[in-house]
């Protein structure tokens, strides 16, 4: 059987519409696409690709282990990613000795600092291969500013952002066009290289070109916290004027969008909530959960107390009638004891019966403190928040009661405050009378932040003294079970079987 062929299609700087012809026919005709993402899964190539896939190709993600983070592999980050790059190159060669055509996708160009390049070195020489060429960033960032990379006899010179600062500074001193790639974290060293060589004021910082979420500015101007990878440092050729956007105004076609930003840090973020937040104009929230989401000054912010869901609610809708595309943000899942209900009451308004509202769900406390044990959750479960700030305690007594009659696991949110401390003394009190004390409780606390802890404990011996708001609950039903494993750790999980009466 004859081996597939590997092709390197560059799919352009990020608007689906500069795919070529040719890229896109491959992609529709591929048996197998591939494509690099990070481990929160998303694929910015996938992405741009997405209007021309067939779905039904076999798709291979191939994960970067780490991205700039350190690792405890005995190569360290280089070995790291060599390792990976092998592993990658073994999955794509099973597809092409099988005789199945591979289309490796790659934003830009495959052979311009393109991802492409380490299975091309690495399969090349064993299979048949063809690049794709596709249009560069910097061809797409001269374009959205308006502005020739060069003219006549001048000199264009790329630089990658990673090279030490006196190379950089070296090589930015002469006169000429230039192009700096590969910002994020290493802004700050290419703006003072830029300093020291004098040409801070002619560079222009282009972020993410073509993109909707894209952005153009004098790189003298940027916050460094707000520069992505996908962002470069432009000093073009001196023909014709610099062309500076000015900051988009509402389209007239606003929507709310609700985000759950799942319980912790950005690995607890979807793909779907990313680009819900990269593509909104506002965002609103409770202030903890607003700082979370990292700074862009394209978005104006609107920080509110905890307290005011109604009012932030009414807020958001109105900003979307005023033709504004906004965010607004919730931990966790948003329709599990947030934001979402309260957007949807007051969208229910008649002045509001026009807005769009939608839903971007997240990971919810429930289910983040759940898998942090095993399975406690595997069978009939139940939620109940124990705060009475919204419903009288009569009826969250009254609730609990008939669930932990009913056998169910109870996922207990907002157990407890400073100020409200009586209610889960209360709640404990209820479930032993249905349930033993030997019942097995997670309590976990912070899941997914710095402080993180996951305790498993006997519901005997649960202390309602230690427990606050950071923490959510999962009283176990009479079937519930923990193990002891042989690493000394212990899982927690619910069968799905239950006995007959």
């Amino acid at each position: 059987m004859s081996t597939g062929t590997l092709y390197g299609v560059g799919l352009g700087p990020g608007d689906p519409e500069l795919v070529t012809v040719k890229a896109a026919r491959l992609i529709g005709a591929a048996g197998v696409i591939a494509y690099h993402s990070a481990r929160h899964g998303r694929s910015i190539a996938r992405g741009v690709a997405a209007p021309y896939l067939s779905g039904t190709a076999i798709e291979e993600p191939l994960v970067y282990p780490l991205t700039v983070e350190t690792t405890d592999h005995p190569g360290g980050y280089a070995g790291a990613i060599a390792d990976f790059y092998a592993d990658a190159a073994a999955r794509l060669a099973v597809h092409l000795d099988a005789g199945r055509d591979v289309v490796l996708l790659c934003e830009g160009d495959p052979l311009f600092y393109g991802s492409y390049l380490h299975m091309h070195k690495r399969l090349a020489d064993r299979y048949r291969t063809e690049v794709v060429p596709g249009v560069t960033s910097l061809s797409a960032a001269a374009a959205v500013t308006g502005r020739p990379l060069v003219e006549g006899e001048e000199i264009l010179t790329v630089l990658p952002g990673t090279l030490p600062a006196e190379v950089l500074t070296e090589r930015l001193a002469g006169a000429g066009p230039a192009a700096v790639l590969k910002l994020g974290r290493t802004f700050e060293k290419v703006r003072k290289a830029l300093t020291d060589a004098g040409r801070l004021d002619e560079a222009i910082y282009v972020e993410r070109a073509t993109w909707p979420t894209g952005r153009v500015a004098a790189l003298s101007e940027v916050d460094p916290d707000s520069v992505p990878y996908f962002s470069l440092a432009l000093l073009p050729s001196s023909a014709g004027p610099v062309r500076q956007p000015e900051s988009p105004a509402p389209s007239g076609t606003g929507e709310v969008v609700v985000v759950g930003l799942g319980p912790g840090g950005r690995g607890w973020l979807t793909p779907e909530a990313q680009e819900a937040i990269a593509g909104a104009d506002d965002l609103v929230g409770y202030q903890p959960y607003l700082d979370r989401v990292p700074p862009n000054p394209r978005q104006r912010r609107h920080p509110s107390d905890n307290r005011v869901e109604a009012e932030r609610a009414a807020h958001a809708l109105a900003l979307a009638a005023a033709g504004a595309r906004v965010a607004v943000v919730s931990s966790g899942d948003p329709g599990v004891f947030a934001m979402a209900s309260a957007v949807f009451e007051a969208a229910a308004e008649p002045r509001f019966g026009a807005i769009p509202v939608r839903v971007v769900p997240g990971v919810s406390a429930a289910q983040a403190v759940a898998a942090r044990v095993g399975a406690p959750l595997g069978h009939d479960f139940c939620t109940v928040s124990l705060s009475d700030r919204l419903k009288p305690w009569e009826v969250i007594a009254e609730r609990l009661s008939a669930a932990a009659a009913a056998d169910f696991v109870i996922a207990i949110y907002n157990p407890a405050s400073r100020s409200r401390r009586h209610q889960l003394v209360a709640a404990k009190e209820l479930l032993l009378a249905h349930r033993s004390p030997d019942t097995p409780v997670v309590l976990g606390r912070d899941v997914g932040g710095a402080a993180e802890s996951v305790t498993v404990l006997p519901l005997g011996s649960l202390d309602p003294s230690t427990v606050d708001m950071r923490c959510l609950l999962i009283v176990g039903s009479s079937r519930t079970r923990v193990v002891e494993r042989a690493d000394g750790s212990r899982s927690v999980f619910t069968p799905r079987h239950y006995p007959a009466s």
